[in-house]
């Protein structure tokens, strides 16, 4: 009576090597985003007031806001603050200085 012959068995394929199209189909590089325009707004302050009072205001008058002097601004992309940084001048144009990028929330806002 023959001995059964065993076989090794077939390696495992990874998925990447099997379906390379796939996979990056699946998990797109960020490259592609890169031309995707976004509004950034710079926020120095703000202030809330009644519309009589606004419409009191006229040239040459001041109008406080709440956040002090020095106080970092806020960056915002698309309404949601992604960093913060400094009111500078460069030539004759206001500028930011970038002090501090946000870290994402986790919570899938």
């Amino acid at each position: 009576m023959n001995a059964p012959s065993i076989r090794p068995a077939p390696a495992l394929i990874e998925p990447e090597a099997a379906f390379p199209r796939a996979v990056r189909t699946v998990q797109p590089s960020l490259d592609m985003l890169r031309d995707v325009e976004v509004e950034v707004t710079l926020e120095i302050g703000r202030k809330r007031m009644r519309i009589g009072d606004l419409l009191k205001l006229g040239a040459g008058q001041t109008l406080e806001l709440d956040k002090a002097a020095g106080e970092p601004l806020e960056i915002m992309v698309n309404g949601r603050v992604i960093g913060r940084g400094e009111a500078i001048v460069v030539g004759d144009r206001y500028a930011l200085r970038i002090t501090e990028i946000v870290a994402p929330k986790g919570d899938g806002q």
